[in-house]
């Protein structure tokens, strides 16, 4: 519920990637908390998921100009933007925009004077077996990450380490797992897993299994990590782990279809996957099956929340929530027939 302006917080957050999934979502609790929200949005970006009560810095995280204006008078800063992608014509331009606009929103954040971030990470730069639950205390080398995005959220996430040790930047990181639900426009990489298979388009799968949130949860864990988190700090904001084959099987029951049936192993696949990367060089459209993606698909990314809800009273609801609210929105977006 949102509180009365008398007991509003004071200052203006910055949130980055606001017009985006999680960063809209970041907005939006944030906001009802009682917190003065200045977002930042490209020119051209889709701005549908922006709320009109918000104040608008236009700029780009990769143009200190632009950052540096948008950094004048605000208190606290709340970084989502990223490209979450898992396949790009150009691989440079996810290493620009994770890692280059992670070092200039940071150091323009420094020469600002802001007094608290939230650097929004990702479970991607966690070691993962199939034999137990990762938590935070296993960070991933890059020359063991695979594929551009995850190698570029390594290499972020350290450069922010970096900047807290050696120049006292004041920033808490978080690890959202594979958030789901409302809002995800353009969609992301699980977004379109769930578009695909709820339209009837997945007649396969291979043997992995994700820890699926609700995006809403890690909004909410975002503003847990402003208020309570520790400087320097890491928190998984994670919820269930669930094997892919399952939660096929849950999406067909919430739109009334069948579940796939035909599990595959990723070593056929491949062959399609380059295909499918070389149409896409062609066409510019991101494919929905990569290389990178069945090489992650060999392990299941099962992960533990118990330290975000130890120290900052982190919850999160059941999965399938996620999921249904996520078809929900898709339908009602078009996305979904």
């Amino acid at each position: 519920m949102t509180e009365g302006r008398e007991n509003a917080p004071e200052g203006v957050v910055l949130v980055t990637g606001a017009t985006g999934f999680v960063g809209s979502a970041v907005a939006k609790v944030m906001r009802e908390r009682g917190w003065r929200i200045r977002v930042l949005a490209r020119a051209t970006a889709n701005r549908a998921n922006l709320d009109p009560t918000d104040e608008l810095a236009e700029g780009d995280i990769r143009n200190r100009a632009s950052i540096a204006r948008a950094m004048r008078g605000v208190r606290h800063l709340v970084h989502v933007a990223a490209d979450y992608r898992l396949w790009a014509r150009d691989p440079g331009e996810i290493y620009r925009t994770n890692v280059d606009g992670a070092r200039i929103m940071m150091e323009e954040a420094l020469a600002a004077g802001v007094e608290r971030i939230v650097y929004t990470s990702s479970v991607a730069t966690l070691a993962t077996d199939n034999g137990r639950l990762a938590d935070e205390t296993r960070p991933l080398g890059e020359n063991e990450a695979v594929g551009v995005y995850k190698r570029s959220k390594v290499l972020a996430e350290r450069l922010v380490e970096t900047m807290i040790e050696r120049h006292g930047l004041p920033a808490v990181i978080v690890n959202p797992s594979t958030p789901v639900g409302p809002r995800d426009v353009r969609p992301t990489p699980t977004g379109r897993i769930i578009v695909e298979a709820a339209s009837g388009r997945m007649p396969a799968f291979v043997d992995t299994g994700l820890n699926i949130v609700h995006v809403d949860d890690v909004a909410q864990g975002h503003l847990a990590a402003l208020e309570r988190g520790r400087i320097g700090e890491r928190y998984i904001l994670g919820g269930e782990n669930v094997a892919l084959s399952e939660l096929l099987t849950e999406i067909a029951g919430l739109v009334d279809r069948k579940p796939p049936s035909l599990r595959l192993p990723t070593a056929p696949i491949y062959p399609l996957a380059l295909a499918a990367e070389w149409i896409a060089q062609l066409t510019g459209r991101e494919p929905f099956v990569t290389r990178d993606g069945l090489r992650m698909a060999k392990k299941y990314m099962f992960f533990t929340d118990s330290k975000a809800r130890r120290e900052l009273g982190y919850t999160s609801r059941p999965h399938v929530e996620a999921l249904s609210d996520a078809i929900v929105w898709f339908r009602d977006a078009g996305y979904i027939a």
